[in-house]
């Protein structure tokens, strides 16, 4: 009886030594996108993009809160001026446009200061200083739109030398071509492409959003000045 376990045990290792290894195969890591290599791989224009998007950032808010407190009026303003000008406190009208920091506010201060001068003067006053609060509402606006029309460019340039890049290493390689090696440049390619797309449109949108802003201040100013040459125009009671 022994001798037979034994060669039951003999058969049983035999037959396990016999048997196929099998090796764990594991699953290759998924790759996942990242944004900031990807920005890496954009190369030196990727820097130049980010220099202009956050120009362009700091002037939009900038200017936004600027334009802003602009059209901010107290809608009693020009009662008051009209009620001081009836009764000929034409000292209480000035001290109350320097109080009002609105450029509307400083184009009827210029237009009361050139009271008793001919109406056509006193409007090319008035003129002259809107003009240059309009300039003021849009100082910063060439760099904005600059950012629009170039982001896109830059971008496109970028296409253009990640592509020499990419060829520039193909020949190089000679028969030993293979897509990692092309990768560096396609990546450059294409990366700044789309960097200058997306930094282009979002500036752009931004730049006439700010110009509509501007629209409407302006349209306010023409509104005041219009009260106020009626007023002078008004007949004497």
């Amino acid at each position: 009886m022994t001798n037979i376990l034994l060669s039951l045990q003999a058969a049983a290792a035999q037959a396990d030594s016999q048997l196929p290894e099998f090796t764990t195969v594991t699953a290759p890591a998924e790759a996942h996108l990242n944004v900031l290599d990807l920005a890496f791989k954009g190369g030196w224009i990727m820097v130049v993009l980010l220099v202009l998007s956050l120009m362009a950032a700091y002037i939009f808010i900038q200017r936004l809160l600027v334009i802003r407190r602009a059209g901010k009026e107290d809608q009693n303003f020009m009662n008051r001026i009209k009620d001081y000008i009836h009764e000929g406190k034409i000292d209480s009208a000035l001290a109350l446009c320097r109080q009002t920091d609105t450029p509307s506010a400083r184009m009827i201060e210029k237009g009361i200061s050139r009271l008793g001068r001919p109406m056509n003067d006193v409007l090319v006053a008035i003129e002259n200083v809107g003009n240059l609060e309009i300039a003021k509402l849009e100082k910063g606006f060439p760099l904005i739109a600059t950012t629009a029309a170039g982001a896109p460019m830059l971008g496109f340039l970028g296409t253009v030398t990640g592509m020499v890049r990419a060829f520039f290493d193909m020949a190089n390689a000679g028969s030993n071509v293979d897509v990692t090696l092309l990768s560096s440049g396609i990546y450059e390619a294409l990366v700044t492409t789309v960097a200058g797309l997306v930094v282009g449109i979002i500036t752009l949108f931004a730049y006439n959003y700010l110009v509509s802003q501007v629209d409407n201040v302006v349209n306010k100013m023409e509104a005041r000045i219009m009260e106020f040459m009626d007023l002078l125009n008004e007949p004497a009671n």
